[in-house]
This record gives structure tokens, sequence and C-alpha cells, in this order.
């Protein structure tokens, strides 16, 4: 079984490695780049309305009454941040800074500026194109918008069933099923010591009582567990910075000066190249807000819309709550507690579980290393830190038992990231075999949840290797959509008028 582990492991490596190349880094901060330009800054000039859009509910019930769709805009923003706000904000921002140092999260910033700007234009085109749906519902996304938007038929048709294979595919396999139950049981095994097969089952449990009551249940467990869970998470965070205040203008300096210098901190950063910074930062913040999959126009596309620029501005704020807020909290907690010191990027091995890091490496690494974890008490025959494991840390470092708080939140986070994910994937096979299909993929889509659960240790990153790769997969054909339906987003959006 290690044998085939390793050569998984090293597979999945070379294929993400490829995937998250500069080409891809061009094509997905490109398109937001382009976009930003084609809508003149729209996530600048309108993000106040946005937010008060949030602020309202995106209730409004005079322009909302007689308007099509199957919940409110508001379940609709919470379905997406149920998916969108998950374990990328707690075990992603974390693996990005064990990996790429504390530079990588500087990269999420600039990738989360522009991709408003995507965002913007996916639920735009997801509620301007959608349809209704054999059994009344609505649906709509990339493959409709795909489908329906672009003019020449043979490139519509082939950029809609891709991108319904490759969000069926992540679905199931990447982002939102096996990266969500792995980091659960990950926390609930570090702070409570659960066995992860209990935990799988519990998420098997939990998850499955909600999705099967589809789109109107998973939306109403959302609005009101989203909000929550958001509010409790950050209460937690700042409750750090407060008292490591004195440290935040110079944890801000080293992110900054991280994510353009080969080394910080006195060298600590061993072979971390800012090309690497930049890949991870940029991919750790597509799986964190997921500007650019397409995925939250799938949400929009259910919503009641008086105008698809309404559910465009709504969607829009996703990006600014998870990446610009959320792990901005998470990233700042992880460099004013010094925990990064106890990463792979500084240096420290991660080993596999039950196994101990040997004295000759111990005695090798940077006196800072040492310094840090003599410190906080932290134990180096453990080897490194990464992933959920980090942020616990940081948050035990400062708050007695504070890794209480990562693991519920990791749990929660976890758990609506499977509801909106199963939604999603759920959306993308109904458009190539029909409602029909919802139940059978139900059931496979519960049954994955084990799978990644009972991953541990260094092949940890088989997890994350391929939630990344389908990631990427699923997002060239979004892309290649919004480049086509580009100046529709900016025409339309030119003049906009509150509804």
């Amino acid at each position: 079984m290690n044998a085939f582990l390793e050569w998984l492991l090293v597979l999945s490596q070379d294929v993400v490695g490829f995937m998250w190349g500069n080409w891809m880094i061009v094509l997905l901060v490109g398109t937001g780049i382009l976009l930003t330009v084609m809508t003149r800054a729209l996530q600048v000039r309108k993000f106040l309305l946005s937010i008060r859009y949030l602020f309202q509910g995106g209730k409004k019930s005079k322009v909302l009454k007689d308007t099509e769709g199957d919940i409110s805009p508001f379940a609709a923003l919470m379905t997406a941040l149920a998916a969108t706000v998950g374990n990328g904000n707690i075990a992603g921002v974390a693996a990005a800074i064990a990996t790429g140092g504390p530079g990588a999260p500087f990269w999420m910033w600039i990738s989360g500026f522009f991709g408003m700007a995507t965002k913007y234009a996916e639920c735009f085109l997801g509620v301007k194109f959608r349809k209704v749906a054999e059994d009344g519902s609505m649906a709509g996304g990339p493959m409709y918008y795909c489908r329906y938007g672009i003019k020449n038929r043979s490139i519509a048709k082939f950029l809609g069933l891709l991108f319904a294979i490759c969000g069926g595919m992540t679905a199931l396999f990447g982002t939102g099923n096996m990266m969500q139950s792995n980091s659960m049981a990950l926390a609930m095994k570090a702070q409570f010591n659960v066995p992860t097969m209990i935990s799988a089952v519990a998420i098997t449990l939990l998850v499955g009582v909600v999705i099967i009551g589809g789109i109107k249940r998973i939306g109403a467990v959302a609005e009101k567990l989203v909000p929550t869970m958001i509010l409790f998470y950050i209460g937690g965070a700042l409750i750090i910075l407060a008292v490591k205040y004195t440290e935040l203008d110079n944890a801000i300096m080293l992110i900054l000066r991280s994510a353009f210098s080969l080394q910080a901190a006195g060298g600590a950063l061993i072979g971390t190249s800012i090309q690497k910074a930049i890949s991870l930062g940029v991919r750790r913040g597509v799986l964190s807000n997921e500007a650019g999959l397409g995925s939250a126009a799938i949400a929009q596309s259910a919503a009641k819309s008086p105008d698809p620029r309404f559910n465009g501005l709504l969607g829009m704020t996703g990006v600014f709550i998870d990446t610009i807020l959320v792990n901005t909290i998470t990233t700042l907690t992880i460099v004013v507690t010094g925990v990064w010191k106890l990463t792979p990027a500084a240096g420290v091995e991660l080993i596999q579980i039950g196994t101990k890091l040997s004295a000759e490496k111990i005695a090798a690494l940077p006196p800072q290393v040492h310094e840090t974890a003599t410190k906080i008490g932290y134990d180096l025959t453990a080897g490194g830190l990464s992933s959920t494991a980090l942020t616990v840390e940081a948050f035990n470092t400062t708050i007695p038992s504070g890794g209480l708080i990562i693991a519920l939140g990791s749990f929660l986070f976890g758990y609506t990231t499977l509801l909106g994910w199963a939604y999603y994937g759920e959306q993308c096979i109904g458009y190539m075999w029909g409602v029909k299909s919802h139940t059978p993929y139900r059931i496979v889509f519960i049954a994955l949840l084990f799978f990644g659960a009972l991953m541990t240790g260094k092949y940890l990153d088989i997890v994350w290797n391929i939630g990344d790769t389908f990631n990427a997969i699923m997002a060239v054909p979004n892309l290649i959509g919004l480049l086509f339906l580009s100046k529709i987003v900016a025409r339309e959006s030119k003049d906009f008028i509150e509804p």
C-alpha cells in the first residue's frame, strides 16, 4: 500500500505542477484583469452597492416580487459561501504558507481582487442564461452560459459539456468532497483524538440528511449556519490578533517582503521561490474563493432575480468575504504567532504519523525554528506543521484550548462546503443526464466522503493535489467561456442602474 501511495504522491505532484504552471496563472488572473478593465473596475465602482445588497439580506421584497427562482439571492450567496468559506480558509491558507512561505497569501489577495470581477461575470451570466429544468427548478451555471451564450454552436456545446464533466468530477473527487472530509477528520483527530472512521460516518449521515432535500433545504441550512460559523471563527482569530497586536506591523511587512523575496526572516524559507509562492497563493486562493471555477454561478442561477447584474454584485461579495476578510485573518494568526517557522517552508520536514524526526535533522534546523519551538513548547520530533494542524497550533499558542475553535470551525466549514458542492455536482451531472441522475449522484457523493477522510501524514498532499488538479481542469472551459462572453458582460454592466 505504501508503495502505491508513494507512486500516487509523485504522480499527483507532477500533474498538479503542470496544471498550475505559469500558463494557468496567466489564464486565471489574466481573465480577471481583462474583466476588470472591460467593466471599468466594477468591483471598485460598485463595491459599496454590493455590500449594501449583502446587508439588506438580498431580500429587497419589492424588486423580487413575482420574479422567477427557487431561493432568495441571499440564500444563494450563503450557499455559494457555504462552498467557498470552508477548509480552504483554515487548511488551504495554512498549507500555502507551509509550502510557499508567509508571502504566498499576498498572491491570494491579488488574485482575489481581480477574482471579484470574475465572480461578478460568472454570477451575472449564470442568471442571464439559466433555464427551467424538467422538474420546474431553475438550472444554470457555466455549462449553460457556454452552451447558450457563445454563438459558435460547436464551441458552445463542447465547452458546456466539458465544464459539466469537470464540475461533476471536482464535486466527487476534488474540492467539494475528499479535501473537506479529510480536513474535518484531521481536525477532530488532532483535537479530540476521534478515529477518522467515526468522523467519516458522522459526516456521511449529517451531509446525507440535508442534500437529499435539494437546493431549498441546502439554502435554508446555509442561510442560518454560514453567517454564524464565519463570525464564530473570526471572533476567535480576532482574540489572537488583539493579544498579539504589537506584532501586526512586523507580520504585514514579513508577508510583503516574502512575497517578492527568495528568502525571508534570516533565510528561513529554504528552497521557496517567488514563482512557487505565486503559484501556491493563486491556486489556494482559487480553492478558497472559487473565482474562475464558475461554481458560484450555479448557486446564483437558482435565485430570484430582478436583474442579472443584481445577482452578479451580490455574488461578487463572496470573494471579498472569503479572501480579503477570512483568509487574511487566518494568515495573520499564523504569522503573528510565529508558528509558520515550524513548517516545511522553514525547513521542518513533514513526517508520517507514528514516526519521529531524527535528532540529526532536528540539529540541522535553523536557530529560529528551535527558538520558536522552545517558546511555544512544540516537540520538533513530531516534524513540521501544515494544513489544519498549523492553524490549530496558532490558536493553541494564544487561546487556552484554542484548537477547539478550529476543530469546530473546520467541521462546520467543511460541512457547509460539502453541502454547497453536492449541489454544484448535482447540477453538472443533471446537465448531462437530467434530473433522474440526481439521486444516484447523491449516493455516490456521500460514499466518497470516506476515502478523503482516511489520508494522513505526508500522503495528505495527495488529497490536496487531486483537488487542485480538478480545480484547474474545471476552470479551463469556464475561463474560455468568460473570454467569449466578456463583451456581453461589459456592455450590459456599463450603465448599471440599481433595480
